[in-house]
């Protein structure tokens, strides 16, 4: 699986919608699945998926699918 693909199943199980829906330009609270639970619930999933540990500055920060990839990126993480 790619990373790309990685990232979209990603947030598609921790927003609990298709992956299709999963754009660059989604971001948080942009639909109602993305609230504040479903935002740690995607944490954990970013963290199971890409076996890193997100700090709290970036937990609040990652604002976006956009700002995810950014995010990841400083992980070591290229998508």
């Amino acid at each position: 699986m790619s990373t790309e693909t990685n990232l979209k199943q990603a947030f598609a199980n921790a927003l609990g919608v298709s992956a299709d829906r999963i754009t660059d330009d989604l971001a948080y609270q942009g639909i109602p699945e993305w609230d504040s639970v479903s935002h740690m619930v995607l944490i954990s999933e970013l963290e199971s998926a890409f076996d890193v540990s997100i700090d709290t500055d970036d937990v609040i920060d990652l604002s976006s699918v956009g700002k995810a990839k950014e995010i990841l990126r400083k992980y070591h993480i290229e998508i």
